[in-house]
């Protein structure tokens, strides 16, 4: 009788594993604006990047997909696989799509109640996202601006806090999933904490630890792109700071999430950057950004001569009065 007991349970527990790995096809289809053949790439999105998971012949202006696949989902649409798609909300009702490859903004989607709170919450000017959350606690689009437009200014306590708003049902997504890691490693480096250890390949090869660099005064530790624009626009800051305290116990390391070796280059040279520089080239598959909790650029640590941690995500006249005290005491 146990032994029957056993098997009825593992049968039930096979059950419902293949339940919730059961996919829907997708009843999507549409236009592409200015494009009469080619293909319609469907790509998933997984955490910050897009795989592609289909793809559909251009007809006369025209596609369609049927593809079988999780829904409720996050997915993005373009006419280029290299490119970086239209970001799409899916559910299983009958969607139609008008996509501008030209201008994702004038792209239209009809059918997807999924996308139509996505829309209606992007254009919001200012969302409280504990507030927003508990509208709409059972939506894939809380779970997705959490984790993608707060979780970076939120602190653990907060991340946690919205994540109980939301309802058990999305609790096992990739989103949340993302957010509950993202909680433990930034409390591993809240102030007062050592930095993590790391390495990286500076633009001539050379291999630099933050170790190396360690042990002399003020680190700041800056996460940063050539293609980012907020970035950009705060290096002349950084630049004043440090060439007021590069001769009085400050310097700086910096993490570079360029995917090109030449852009990367070029704006060191054109921004002035005199610092260290390290980049593996991976954007934002860089193990070193998961150890640091980054979800956003640009970012920075200021750490001690033992490597602890003392200010983060501090900016022009923040980082030179924070520099100016702790140099001057």
């Amino acid at each position: 009788m146990k032994k029957r007991l056993l098997i009825l349970a593992v049968m039930a527990i096979s059950l419902l594993s293949a339940q919730a790995q059961e996919k829907t096809p997708l009843r999507l289809s549409g236009t592409v604006v200015g494009v009469t053949n080619g293909k319609v790439y469907l790509q998933k999105f997984i955490d910050k990047y897009y795989v592609v998971i289909d793809s559909a012949k251009i007809q006369n202006g025209q596609f369609s997909f049927s593809t079988k696949t999780e829904l409720p989902e996050i997915y993005g649409l373009s006419s280029n696989s290299k490119e970086n798609p239209y970001l799409l909300f899916l559910d299983k009702n009958q969607i139609t799509v008008k996509l501008d490859p030209a201008d994702y903004d004038r792209t239209v989607v009809k059918g997807s109640a999924l996308h139509a709170l996505y829309t209606d919450y992007m254009n919001q000017k200012e969302v409280k996202i504990d507030q927003f959350i508990k509208q709409h606690p059972s939506s894939l689009v809380s779970a997705y601006a959490l984790y993608r437009h707060f979780a970076y200014r939120l602190t653990p306590a907060e991340i946690e806090a919205n994540i109980k708003l939301l309802d058990p049902s999305l609790h096992k997504t990739t989103y949340v999933q993302v957010l509950k890691k993202l909680v433990a490693t930034l409390n591993n480096v809240s102030i007062g904490k050592k930095a993590p250890g790391f390495s990286g390949t500076t633009p001539d090869g050379k291999t630099v630890g933050l170790s190396d660099r360690l042990g002399k005064g003020y680190l700041l530790i800056d996460f940063w792109a050539s293609w980012c624009t907020p970035c950009r626009k705060e290096n002349p800051g950084i630049v004043k700071v440090y060439q007021k305290y590069k001769d009085k116990g400050f310097d700086i390391l910096a993490i570079s999430l360029d995917k090109s070796k030449e852009q990367w280059v070029k704006a060191i040279a054109d921004d002035h950057l005199e610092w260290t520089q390290i980049s593996e080239l991976k954007q934002w598959q860089n193990e070193v950004l998961n150890k640091y909790g980054v979800r956003s650029i640009p970012a920075n640590f200021l750490v001690d001569s033992k490597g602890v941690i003392v200010a983060k995500n501090v900016f022009g006249e923040d980082l030179e009065k924070i520099l100016n005290e702790l140099l001057n005491k």
